[in-house]
């Protein structure tokens, strides 16, 4: 992997998105409660497919190269610069940067730290997860609309795939237009509704601080419409993962009468494939149902192990942390699969305290698969909801991975959710490991 021959310099934007890197200051990143200077070793080119944003109402903050400290870039007309990670990439260090006096609470995006040297841009990362399925260059908006179209003319009142044509045409959603070429894993929205009301919900946002970047399906679908979905992608894609729980619905499991019926016969007529539930696993019962119905995996979103940081992120209604354990131990009393969607924040997430948590849940329900994805909130937002003391410095992604692994070695990492198959064979090279 490439390393930059000097110590990258500090990126700006200006107010017409231009972006500049600075002559002398360099580039700084946060992953606990302070700035700090990024050593050579951590810095990675940035990934293909990755986005650069301007962060507006910031000054961007840089470091001395003589004497490390860190100035501020006190110019109005230039801000300061973030990266997006490309699909896969979970990031080390969030931008540095000084909060202007009216400045906007940013979108729902991953806020990465970006540099400049050699000719190109680096930021601090590792690629969690090697599928392709979501590369950005993998996707042709022709061929995507064109899909999508088909589609809809094969389903034409199928309100699920009037949802997904939004999502694949309007948003860019990666997995809706993966099941608009007839690949890997397709969505199923089916929720108007949740029990949580996230900080950082991409579809709901109550009160205006920032606009949600996906609405939600608004009406009730049915258990034919679900069904109808499933068989259509699998007809496409006879292996391939059909999920519940998306960014542009509520929580499924409030549907559950409607998915029990549709998981029963999906998984009486199915010749292969998967059928997954995305999900904050805050219903045991009915996750329960779900797994005898024959769900095969669920994938529970979480941000933390620790029960106050959870629910100072999820704010839960009628369901606390002991609900979502309980869930986890349903379906693995079933034998079914259980992955964690965990949402990682530099300086909460790989933090001592968080590792530890972290690791004694894994191991007291024996996870399969922790999938490691960018929480997406404005960082500063994030801080003023957490219990005191929960940001701390963090030791990086890289670290993250190897503190887990130690303490579990059967564990699996990725950002995708698995096909059945791959969960046996995960299951299979973690027995060797752990000796059981």
């Amino acid at each position: 992997m490439p390393r930059p021959s000097e110590a990258p310099r500090l990126v700006l934007c200006d107010a017409g998105g231009r972006i500049f890197d600075h002559p002398e200051l360099l580039a700084v990143g946060v992953d606990g409660p302070e700035p700090e200077r990024v050593g050579p070793s951590r810095w990675v080119a940035l990934p293909r497919g990755s986005d650069l944003y301007m962060l507006p109402g910031r000054a961007g903050l840089g470091a001395d190269p003589g004497t490390g400290e860190l100035l501020e870039v006190d110019e109005p007309n230039l801000v300061g610069c973030s990266a997006f990670l490309a699909p896969g990439w979970v990031r080390d260090h969030r931008p540095a940067y000084r909060t202007r006096e009216g400045a906007p609470t940013l979108p729902t995006f991953a806020y990465a730290a970006v540099g400049f040297a050699d000719g190109r841009f680096w930021t601090t990362g590792a690629r969690i997860d090697r599928d392709i399925r979501q590369d950005p260059w993998r996707f042709d908006a022709d061929a995507v609309r064109a899909g999508m179209f088909e589609r809809l003319e094969r389903l034409p009142d199928n309100r699920v795939v009037q949802q997904l044509s939004r999502c694949a045409l309007d948003y860019g959603c990666r997995a809706a237009q993966n099941y608009a070429l007839g690949r890997h894993e397709a969505p199923m929205p089916t929720s108007v509704a949740c029990n949580a009301q996230c900080v950082g919900c991409i579809s709901l946002q109550p009160d205006g601080q920032f606009r949600a970047s996906h609405e939600r399906i608004t009406r009730r679908v049915t258990p034919r419409e679900i069904v109808e979905l499933a068989e259509d992608h699998w007809s496409r894609v006879a292996d391939g993962v059909v999920s519940f729980g998306q960014g542009c619905e509520g929580e499924p499991l409030l549907e559950a009468d409607v998915l029990v019926p549709a998981v029963e016969q999906l998984a009486r007529s199915r010749p292969r494939g998967t059928i997954n539930l995305n999900s904050n696993a805050s219903r045991p019962d009915d996750v329960a149902r779900m797994a005898e119905a024959g769900l095969d995996a669920m994938r529970v979103s979480m941000n933390s192990a620790r029960a106050d940081v959870y629910a100072a992120y999820y704010n839960p209604r009628h369901y606390d942390f002991r609900d979502v354990e309980r869930s986890v131990v349903e379906m693995k009393s079933r034998g079914r699969h259980v992955s964690l969607n965990f949402l990682y924040f530099p300086g909460v997430s790989d933090t001592a305290a968080e590792i530890e948590a972290l690791a004694a849940f894994v191991r007291r329900h024996h996870v399969d698969v922790v999938q490691v994805r960018n929480l997406n909130i404005d960082p500063e937002l994030y801080g003023r909801v957490l219990p005191p003391g929960t940001v701390a410095q963090g030791v990086g992604v890289r670290a993250f991975v190897k503190a887990l692994k130690k303490a579990a070695p059967w564990l699996a990492f990725g950002y995708f959710n698995p096909t059945r198959e791959k969960y046996a064979a995960l299951a299979g090279e973690g027995a060797s490991k752990d000796g059981s």
